[in-house]
């Protein structure tokens, strides 16, 4: 994969593999459990990697035998008393996380290799794709603990899977294997345990060799018809699709078209 790795926090890992940056959620012994300042570094490194122009595209996993099991409730309990206000604008600040991987420009792929639990779960489901191992499981989780829930899965998972599934998981809590998971289009592709992350990466590759500036009015589009009425969206897909059209990537395309090869995007 490259022998770029950088601990961006004792807890977040990052490590590039060509134009691919690849974190790593690095809390094997608590399954990846995530808490403030954890969240904190991570989204201040997505951040960093939204505006790094040799960065294509972004796989999430998890390091050990798990993506994340959600919010660390020990660590919450160890932190005492705090406000409502205080506790609110904590949550805030995590929330930064999806509220990055929904509008950055860049793709991001979750590989998502083991359990992937409350927070851990609506964090997969913000990224643009999901690749599950054969051992992954879903759970929301959060009504086990007497939560409802957060990191913008209330709303990514009706939008994913439909809201009478959102509403059966989230009241429910219960478990979703890789094979359900792909058969209700929470997930793109299972692969072998030992081949999720390397065929997130190969995906993330793909992409990264893509028209990368087509990709981020891509998202852009589908981010507003989550929203916007139709016609609106035929309004933005039109000014979109327009910006796309003076691209040198698009120039390329064409050239390569008449000429009968592959392109050669350079994201611009």
């Amino acid at each position: 994969m490259g022998a770029d790795l950088t601990m961006v926090a004792p807890e977040i890992l990052l490590e590039r593999a060509d134009a691919v940056a690849i974190v790593t959620l690095n809390r094997p012994d608590r399954m990846n459990a995530v808490h403030l300042p954890m969240m904190i570094a991570l989204a201040d490194m997505l951040a960093d990697l939204e505006g790094d122009d040799a960065v294509g595209a972004i796989v999430l996993t998890g390091a050990g035998r798990g993506f994340c099991a959600g919010g660390d409730v020990k660590n919450m309990a160890a932190r005492g008393p705090r406000s409502f206000e205080g506790r609110v604008a904590d949550l805030k600040q995590m929330h930064r996380v999806p509220a990055l991987i929904r509008a950055m420009p860049k793709v991001v792929v979750a590989a998502v290799n083991g359990p992937a639990a409350g927070a851990g779960f609506t964090l997969a489901a913000a990224c643009d794709l999901r690749i599950a191992a054969a051992s992954a499981r879903f759970s929301t989780s959060f009504a086990k603990v007497g939560l409802s829930g957060d990191m913008g899965g209330s709303h990514t998972l009706p939008r994913l899977i439909g809201p009478t599934l959102a509403r059966d998981l989230y009241l429910t809590s219960r478990s979703v294997d890789a094979e359900e998971a792909l058969r209700i289009g929470l997930v793109s592709e299972i692969a072998a345990d030992e081949e999720c992350l390397p065929r997130a990466i190969a995906r993330a590759r793909e992409i990264a060799a893509g028209p990368r500036l087509a990709y981020g009015y891509i998202k852009r589009n589908l981010l507003a018809a989550e929203s916007a009425p139709f016609e609106r969206m035929l309004e933005i897909e039109a000014i979109h699709q327009q910006r796309c059209a003076d691209t040198a990537d698009h120039a390329e395309a064409k050239r390569a078209f008449v000429e009968k090869r592959s392109p050669h995007f350079e994201g611009r």
